[in-house]
Parts: C-alpha cells; structure tokens; sequence
C-alpha cells in the first residue's frame, strides 16, 4: 500500500485543527481531540497520522475483499 501523502494541518487561533487532504478539508478536530491530534503529529509520521484521523487510510484491498464470497450475502451451506 502506497504511503499517505498531500495532507496537511492548520492550527487556528481558536484552538481547532483544520486537516486538509490535497487542498479540502478533510476534518476539523477541536478541544482534547485537537490536543491529543498534536502530540501524535509531533511523536509520528506526520502524514499517516492525519490521514488515520481522517479516515482516509482505508484504501487498498477493499475491492478485492468486496469480491470475496464470505462477503457476498448469501448464505454459503455452513453452519
């Protein structure tokens, strides 16, 4: 899986964080949740840390995995 990348975040004078992937807002994070955002920006990858905020980590395998027959919905005859 390709690494993250194009995020970028902006503190406000408010105390809000504004993450925003390849020039859209992605979240705004505010109070502890802002806080606690910092800190693991400061202590990691700065990159994979916004984009698991955001949620915008979950791309890879999905396709394939939707294929899956355990993920079709019918009943496959196992109980």
């Amino acid at each position: 899986m390709p690494r993250p990348q194009g995020f970028v975040h902006t503190r406000r004078s408010d105390g809000s964080v504004v993450i925003t992937h390849r020039g859209r807002a992605a979240a705004t994070l505010r109070g502890g949740r802002a806080a606690r955002f910092l800190q693991e920006v400061e202590a990691g990858d700065p990159q994979l840390v916004m984009a698991r905020w955001t949620g915008a980590y979950k791309f890879g395998n999905e396709r394939t995995a939707k294929q899956h027959p355990r993920h079709q919905g019918g009943r496959t005859g196992r109980r």
